[in-house]
């Protein structure tokens, strides 16, 4: 058996991990850059952007270029004048507009040389919830360990937390602090301090410019005592096991994140401007394509700000030149 982190990782990103799979992330499950959504999500992002007097969007974990494809499409149609990039661990996907710049990664958290990040918007959309996490677990005599996992899905036991393989030190001063359990046998804890690292580290690239991590996540005080970890295959949630088979996935301590502000995504989206439209039955007869196009914003919109889309964090953080 191995640390769940590492055998998460490894599922995920290693040789013949699921990431690296020719179907994608699209082959299994939907996000707000899939379908009809995915144009009108890529509206608030160039929207945000240009607010933000940002030049450029790097979209990490990008998939097979979703959202990239639909901001280009914005761009040609005269709608934003923006550079585009993104990274992910596949190579370039072929159908990729060449306007758009893109860097392969070695997957997680390990980011590749993405260059001077000068007045950029960087969107981590759904980014941090599939890098892998060491998980702790109550033991029946009130002690906290590190849970280890075989390929299958079976957990064993690890050493307590703070002596721990993954779970040292520094570990448990995070679980201390962000993650504090009751001692109760069986509840878990998902230890995020490598999203937290791997964040700052993103941010770090960043000259000037925005970072925007937009995830499921939970804070302090309502953290499921159960754990959120997942698996997830072609549309179905399965039981998590590291064989590269599946999704692996658990939601973000949202809170611990170096961020300015945590805004759920359904008010972003508002903020950000997008809003109803209101079509008549006098526009149907007029101009039926006007129709039918508000209708089908309408119906986009509401699965963005839906559930549980709609419930998905946006953690800002604002990244100044320095003097």
């Amino acid at each position: 058996m191995h640390a769940w982190v590492d055998a998460w990782h490894s599922a995920l990103y290693g040789p013949a991990g699921f990431y690296r799979d020719a179907r994608g992330p699209a082959g299994h499950f939907a996000t707000s850059t899939h379908g009809p959504s995915g144009r009108l999500f890529a509206r608030a992002v160039a929207t945000l952007a240009l607010a933000r007097g940002c030049t450029q969007i790097l979209d990490v974990g990008a998939g097979r270029g979703e959202l990239l494809r639909e901001l280009a499409a914005l761009i040609a149609a005269g709608d934003a004048e923006l550079t585009l990039m993104g990274t992910d661990v596949v190579p370039r996907p072929g159908d990729l507009p060449g306007s758009v710049g893109w860097v392969q990664s070695a997957g997680g958290a390990d980011l590749p040389d993405l260059g001077p990040l000068e007045n950029t918007l960087v969107v981590a959309n759904e980014w941090l919830d599939v890098i892998a996490c060491p998980i702790a677990a109550v033991d029946r005599t009130g002690v906290l360990r590190e849970v280890l996992v075989a390929p299958d899905g079976t957990e064993g036991w690890g050493d307590p937390a703070g002596t721990a393989a993954t779970i040292g030190p520094a570990e448990a001063d995070w679980i201390e602090q962000w993650w504090p359990h009751s001692g109760r046998p069986g509840e878990r804890v998902e230890v995020g301090l490598p999203r937290d690292r791997a964040l700052a580290e993103l941010g770090a690239r960043v000259h000037s410019g925005v970072v925007v991590a937009i995830d499921y996540g939970h804070l302090r005080g309502q953290r499921p005592r159960g754990g959120t970890l997942a698996g997830y295959r072609r549309g179905r949630t399965v039981p998590p096991a590291p064989d590269g088979t599946c999704d692996l996935t658990a939601h973000v301590a949202v809170d611990s994140l170096p961020h300015d502000t945590l805004t759920q995504q359904r008010e972003a989206l508002a903020r950000l401007g997008l809003a109803r439209a209101n079509p008549t039955y006098e526009l149907a007869r007029a101009d039926a394509d006007a129709y039918l196009a508000a209708l089908q914003h309408n119906s986009a919109l509401s699965e963005l700000q839906g559930d549980p889309l709609g419930g998905f964090w946006w953690v800002e953080k604002a990244i100044a030149s320095p003097r």
